[in-house]
């Protein structure tokens, strides 16, 4: 079966309903198509297995269409991973929207529940792939370096930690260094029971160096 595209969905400049959609539009949603489709891919194929055309295909536009808003496989992959970023960081807002609470639990089962899900893994591959990709790698580093300092900023201010005082850094990199390792032990068996465990255990260290 050949690639779906864009015009056999729907007339080029017509929705569902037979009203005109607006060029931009149209386009916006064609690429969210393939970032969500990127991110799919990476989860269940891996680097090897996600080529512009799969995620064409799945997304259901030609490859034509998917090379005018991502030039590279290196620009669309990257590109989904700073989507899933930037989703991850504002699910996380959204269920805290009052923003520092007292249940320091509840933030860090948030944070940990954001690198035990299907995005992690996708990004997760990226990151294999980086690291033998040299024309990856730059683009990939950086992100995650920015990544990171938001995921920072963002612990930071839901647990209302002062981070003037001795250690308070330390201590909130550590719980986002090991929400992600437990991310990596979730790829391969379901550890949802330790894991419950290493969270009651992290709140309560966190009540006592927070305060």
């Amino acid at each position: 079966m050949g690639v779906v595209t864009t015009a056999e969905h729907v007339p080029a400049d017509r929705g569902a309903s037979g009203d005109r959609v607006p060029k931009q539009d149209r386009s916006r949603a064609t690429r969210q198509r393939l970032l969500e489709a990127a991110l799919a891919c990476l989860a269940e194929r891996g680097w090897a297995g996600s080529t512009v055309s799969v995620v064409a295909e799945r997304a259901g536009v030609s490859r034509g269409a998917a090379q005018h808003h991502f030039p590279t496989r290196e620009d669309l992959f990257t590109a989904a991973v700073e989507y899933v970023a930037e989703e991850r960081s504002g699910a996380l807002r959204a269920l805290f929207p009052q923003g520092a609470t007292g249940d320091r639990r509840a933030v860090v089962t948030a944070l940990v529940d954001l690198y035990t899900g299907p995005l992690f893994r996708a990004a997760l591959h990226l990151w294999v792939a980086a690291s033998n990709e040299e024309q990856l790698r730059p683009r990939v580093t950086e992100l995650e370096a920015r990544v990171g300092r938001e995921a920072h900023r963002t612990a930071v201010e839901l647990l209302g930690a002062d981070e003037s005082a001795p250690g308070v850094r330390e201590t909130v990199q550590g719980l986002l260094d090991m929400a992600r390792g437990l991310g990596l032990a979730n790829l391969l068996t379901d550890d949802a029971v330790r894991r419950e465990r290493v969270v009651a255990q992290w709140a309560g260290l966190l009540d006592e160096k927070l305060g």
